[in-house]
């Protein structure tokens, strides 16, 4: 396998920025879809390997991953390319719709049009349940961290983090006990580094910036510090309102560090503190937000990009202008520690895979994204075929459920394309839409 052009890549990028909808686990589908399956351009053990990586990582996972998947390819400009792309099309969308919100008020015509994509965007989550499942869960001790990683959240309520740090402690003293938990059904230890000279990053590849260079992360620590004070400077001595913008750069920069767990995880503080303590936003304007972030493209934390639009909109006299102000600083110094976690830790990460003990270990991560995984799929299957919020038969969406059923037909069965498959769900809620009326 050739390497792919720097253009092929940036194509692809570009291009999931805008169809990457269904949160984490459809977005990592669709690039698995893309860049595993498809292309073959990086393997699965590789794939996974990212994956495990970015899970235990603050910030959106996905928008990780690409980062990551970039640098495996492209190295530092096409992680940049890759993690870039994931966010500026949600970002400029949000914008769009924030702009359109507060001139016109609440826009349902918008929710019902993206409405027709979320069956499609549950029948990616089974898929890609399916296909990570399949891979990671090789032995009786992956199917009960897995089947425990779900009580926990579904059941008991834990917080994503403390499954995943809890999962890493187990794996730990597992494999010093008792290593033979690991053994799969073969009776060999699970390894994914099987033969795969078909892809172009393999598990056999070898990238010269592995490891820990101290140099390298002075380098980059000097970097990203100064990348984030250059806007915090610029406000403090070329406006008039820099306690505002210093605020707000503070603030969403601690919510970056704090968001394990995913967009749902960190909503309840932002919320708390925007709403209740700086006055930013009413709590009806917080759900609106949601609603609105939860129809684009990209992270569901893009939610906070409207935070900072809203910030903007009422320091500034309801000045569009200046929320966009807002919501572009805010989509930055939301996402620049997450590019910094990825090119600091990716080398150190990459060198790993040589250790045996932290490979199974990270497996053990991915196990328990499966039990993650099936919450989420369950949450998100209630929500958009069970739309009233109740459980009896009189409340099911029948031609959602419908919908969701053909989609998985279409991908699992006649191996529909993904990203065109979503092209034909919004076109499906455009018609229902347009017969029907608003969801």
């Amino acid at each position: 396998m050739e390497k792919p052009s720097f253009k092929e890549a940036l194509l692809f990028w570009l291009k999931l920025g805008f169809v990457s909808f269904g949160g984490p686990a459809g977005q990592i589908a669709i690039m698995h879809d893309f860049l595993v399956t498809r292309k073959k351009w990086i393997s699965e053990s590789r794939f996974l390997h990212a994956l495990n990586f970015t899970m235990l990582l603050p910030g959106p996972e996905a928008q990780q991953l690409a980062t990551y998947a970039g640098w495996l390819l492209h190295g530092t400009r096409g992680g940049l390319v890759a993690g870039a792309f994931f966010v500026l099309p949600s970002m400029l969308i949000l914008f769009a719709l924030s702009a359109l919100y507060v001139s016109f008020g609440n826009i349902p015509w918008i929710y019902s049009l993206f409405a027709g994509l979320k069956p499609a965007v549950v029948a990616i989550v089974v898929m890609a349940l399916v296909k990570i499942s399949s891979k990671s869960l090789k032995s009786v001790f992956h199917y009960v961290l897995a089947v425990a990683a779900f009580v926990c959240l579904f059941f008991l309520n834990i917080a994503f983090p403390l499954i995943i740090v809890g999962s890493i402690l187990i794996a730990v003293i597992v494999f010093r006990i008792r290593p033979s938990l690991f053994k799969g059904r073969n009776n060999d230890v699970i390894d994914s580094d099987n033969s795969e000279e078909e892809y172009y990053i393999n598990s056999n590849s070898v990238l010269a910036e592995a490891g820990l260079s101290w140099g390298r992360l002075a380098r980059q620590v000097t970097v990203s510090t100064l990348v984030w004070a250059i806007p915090l400077v610029v406000f403090y001595f070329f406006t008039s309102d820099a306690q505002f913008w210093e605020e707000l750069i503070f603030f969403f920069t601690r919510a970056a560090f704090v968001t394990f767990g995913g967009a749902y995880a960190v909503l309840p503080y932002v919320a708390q503190v925007s709403v209740e303590e700086l006055g930013w936003l009413t709590e009806l304007q917080m759900i609106d937000g949601l609603a609105l972030g939860e129809t684009t493209p990209g992270p569901l934390v893009m939610v906070l990009a409207f935070v900072g639009f809203m910030a903007g909109y009422g320091q500034y006299s309801d000045s569009v202008i200046m929320g966009g102000l807002g919501l572009v600083v805010t989509t930055f110094y939301t996402f620049v520690p997450c590019f910094f976690f990825i090119f600091a830790g990716a080398p150190i990460i990459e060198k790993t895979r040589e250790n045996n003990q932290v490979k199974q270990v990270l497996g053990v991560v991915t196990a328990a994204v499966v039990g993650v995984m099936l919450n989420l799929t369950i949450y998100l299957g209630k929500a958009v075929v069970f739309p009233s919020g109740g459980l009896d038969l009189n409340g099911i969406d029948w031609i959602t459920l419908a919908w969701v059923v053909v989609s998985i037909v279409a991908l699992y069965r006649f191996k529909a394309n993904v990203m065109g498959w979503i092209a034909v769900s919004a076109t499906f809620g455009l018609i229902r839409f347009l017969i029907l009326g608003p969801f």
